[in-house]
């Protein structure tokens, strides 16, 4: 991907408001936005609700199609849909996960996963829709099995981490689960010969170069080797394993920190996300949003990045969510304290033709 040749900018497509508390994240629905199926995101907030946006074929603006209420009685901070589609998990401080299955545009809280202590603050499936991982405050993280008939029986209770566990996040092919702390590390977690029994494979922290203060996210390149993770401490860490070892059944290869990107965000980094294409974007709590792709400069002893472009006051208040589509168009969706979420497309900045790749 060669990015060296013209300017670029984020332009705000729309403004999508609603909400009537701070917006938490984010969740494009898979398979839409392509084939003439209209692109649909939901999105989450302390608001106690989450909306379901889509995109209209005719005008190409969204409009909010549904309201999921009624079922989590405090903030609903992570939302995430299945790989198919079809159901919609959403985590809330009132300490359960609300499973949520579409039909035809109807949403119905099918299944309610109980057993934090208080907190949900992070919802993944898997790969294969086969697995959903939530993690919470109580510092442990839970792999839950996805049975027939909507039933959800979990499988593991994992105690790792000593504070806080802010986010968890699946590899994008194997089973392979991260999560991310207050206790300042990233954990690598794995199954243990196929017999349920997941244990911690590696810990990312100050000693492996690792972040200072909390981490608040991470993501994975599409190929899956590669991790990019933000934090409290100003920084955005890329990180990268041996995709062949790991594919030929070592889920222990490990992690080893590439290099650091600093002095780009002074407020805390809540959230990054790496595109289907490469481009790593972060959102902070200095209103901002950057945009980074890896330099045609890297060097044989490893990557660097630099920044593609950046967008000052992309909200009034703290950027807490950014998220591209997984289409590969070059939306991006933010969210943000202010109560609004936004769509943005990156294009080109010498004229407003879109970018063809």
């Amino acid at each position: 991907m060669n990015f060296t040749d013209e300017n670029f900018e984020l332009r705000e497509v729309q403004k999508l408001e609603g909400h009537t508390d701070r917006v938490w994240s984010l969740a494009w629905k898979p398979t839409t936005g392509v084939d003439g199926a209209p692109a649909v995101l939901a999105s989450c907030s302390g608001d106690k609700t989450v909306r379901i946006w889509e995109q209209s074929s005719a005008t190409g603006s969204f409009q909010c199609k549904a309201v999921l209420e009624d079922t989590h009685n405090r903030t609903v901070r992570s939302c995430a849909w299945s790989p198919s589609g079809k159901l919609l998990a959403t985590a809330s401080f009132d300490a359960t996960t609300a499973i949520w299955e579409d039909v035809g545009g109807d949403f119905t809280c099918v299944s309610t996963l109980e057993g934090h202590e208080n907190e949900v603050k992070s919802v993944s499936w898997n790969a294969s829709g086969s697995l959903l991982a939530t993690c919470g405050r109580d510092k442990s993280v839970w792999i839950w099995e996805v049975l027939p008939h909507n039933e959800f029986d979990c499988v593991s209770v994992l105690q790792g981490h000593t504070q806080d566990v802010k986010m968890v996040q699946w590899h994008p092919s194997m089973d392979i689960l991260f999560s991310c702390s207050y206790d300042n590390t990233i954990k690598v977690w794995a199954e243990d010969g196929g017999n349920d029994d997941w244990h911690c494979v590696q810990t990312l922290n100050e000693s492996s170069s690792g972040h200072t203060s909390t981490v608040w996210a991470l993501s994975l390149n599409a190929s899956g080797d590669k991790m990019v993770s933000c934090s409290d401490d100003l920084t955005i860490k890329i990180w990268g394993a041996d995709i062949m070892s790991m594919q030929s059944g070592d889920e222990n290869a490990p992690w080893m920190h590439l290099c650091t990107l600093s002095g780009y965000h002074d407020r805390t980094i809540f959230s990054v996300h790496w595109s289907r294409e490469g481009i790593i974007c972060t959102g902070a709590a200095d209103d901002s949003i950057r945009l980074f792709v890896e330099s045609e400069e890297s060097l044989a002893d490893g990557p660097m990045y630099k920044l593609l472009t950046k967008k000052e006051k992309a909200h009034d208040m703290d950027v807490n969510a950014v998220l591209w589509s997984s289409m590969g168009n070059r939306l991006l969706a933010s969210a943000s304290d202010d109560g609004t979420v936004k769509i943005w497309e990156l294009g080109s900045s010498s004229g407003q033709k879109k970018l063809q790749l």
